[in-house]
């Protein structure tokens, strides 16, 4: 039996990425032996969560040492020159892969993976993916695989990114020295292969990671947004001023956001500003986020950017119509049946909720359950298979 690793920075926490983690680790320990090593601490393991103990997977839990300071100085005082000169060569980029990713610790790592003796390792995301290329020769002939979880735009863009413009060069030849490097949407892979034709990555949609519930009857009046409250991100902000607008010329409408994170006292403040106590209304993170779709009749996704919009797919398996910033995993994944508006055009976004309080609703409810069906989990494990030559 094939022994597959998954290295997660968590895997016991609430978020899009742990979720799909469990949902693909689950569908790979029925035909592999599969493990999880994760920067958890052992006092956060709760199976139940995304029903992990329904599967037979182990659990590694990792945390780097500490390095001394001549290392430290050393690495950091390397790591600075590339990022202020950005040299393009690949020399430079690998002296900056050893650098931003000390000995000490890049062998600390080394020992965990290779006591596994596994035959594939996948990294749960960029920076992840990016360290196991570093030392993907010490990985004892392992297949090493990158899993990158956000969009192209948000990793590298000048706005909205988490390595930034200036170490895209980098990451690239980083990632080029992996097996395979798995991307979310089709849009991601053109842009890198538009960036680095020598870089071909696969694309492998996100499966639908719950168990739908009932679908929605369309009657309730009331717009639903779900996701994590991180800064500037989903754009929960612009939605409530969006509301605002709308709520101006619409008394009877409401909207539902659930979720959490730092940004929840900017969208308090926000419904305190306008006065929208009584038509807007913050719910915390559940396991039954199955009810809140059912009980909706309009999703929203208002966000910046995304990786790949998971929550388009749950609505959808709901029967529910979608409003959508006008993101490319969005049009990928929705094509024509999306109402889409300009990203972070609070106005457009307001007209657009107008909009969807006159749509066929019957007509549309059907074709989301058509759409979501492509993403059902058979059909997504399948790829994931023949990636692995299981």
């Amino acid at each position: 039996m094939k022994r597959i690793c998954f290295i997660v920075d968590s895997i016991f926490s609430i978020g899009g990425v742990q979720r799909v983690t469990a949902v693909i680790a689950k569908e790979l320990s029925k035909v592999a032996d599969v493990t999880i090593v994760t920067f958890d601490k052992p006092e956060m393991m709760d199976t139940s969560l995304y029903r992990l103990n329904e599967a037979n997977i182990s659990y590694r839990f990792f945390s780097y040492p500490p390095i001394g300071k001549i290392e430290r100085t050393l690495c950091r005082a390397y790591s600075g020159y590339y990022q202020k000169m950005t040299p393009q060569c690949r020399l430079a980029s690998i002296l900056y892969g050893y650098s931003s990713f000390p000995y000490t610790i890049r062998k600390a790592l080394v020992k965990e993976l290779r006591s596994g003796h596994y035959d594939v390792i996948i990294g749960g995301h960029a920076p992840l993916s990016g360290r196991l290329a570093t030392m993907k020769e010490s990985l004892q002939g392992a297949k090493v695989i990158g899993w990158v979880h956000n969009s192209f735009e948000a990793l590298f863009g000048n706005v909205f990114h988490y390595i930034g413009a200036v170490r895209k060069r980098h990451y690239v030849f980083q990632f080029r020295k992996l097996d395979h490097v798995v991307l979310l949407c089709q849009h991601d892979a053109e842009s890198y292969h538009d960036y680095d034709p020598k870089f071909k990555p696969t694309v492998i949609y996100n499966p639908l990671t719950l168990h739908p519930g009932k679908p929605s009857e369309g009657n309730t009046k009331r717009f639903l947004a779900v996701g994590r409250f991180s800064r500037g991100h989903k754009g929960f902000d612009l939605l409530i001023e969006a509301f605002h607008l709308f709520a101006q010329h619409n008394q009877e409408w409401k909207l539902d956001i659930v979720g959490e994170g730092e940004e929840e006292t900017l969208y308090r403040s926000l419904i305190t500003k306008y006065h929208l106590e009584e038509r807007v209304f913050i719910h915390p993170f559940t396991n039954n986020i199955q009810d809140y779709y059912s009980q909706a009749q309009v999703y929203v996704l208002s966000s910046r950017w995304e990786g790949f919009g998971l929550v388009l797919v749950e609505a959808m398996a709901h029967g529910l119509p979608v409003v959508s910033s006008d993101l490319p995993t969005s049009k990928e994944i929705m094509g024509s049946f999306g109402l889409y508006f300009k990203s972070e055009d609070v106005n457009h976004l307001a007209q657009r909720l107008e909009d969807a309080t006159h749509i066929d609703w019957s007509a549309k409810s059907q074709e989301a359950l058509q759409i979501a069906h492509k993403f059902d989990v058979a059909n997504i494990i399948t790829q994931w298979k023949t990636l692995l030559d299981i």
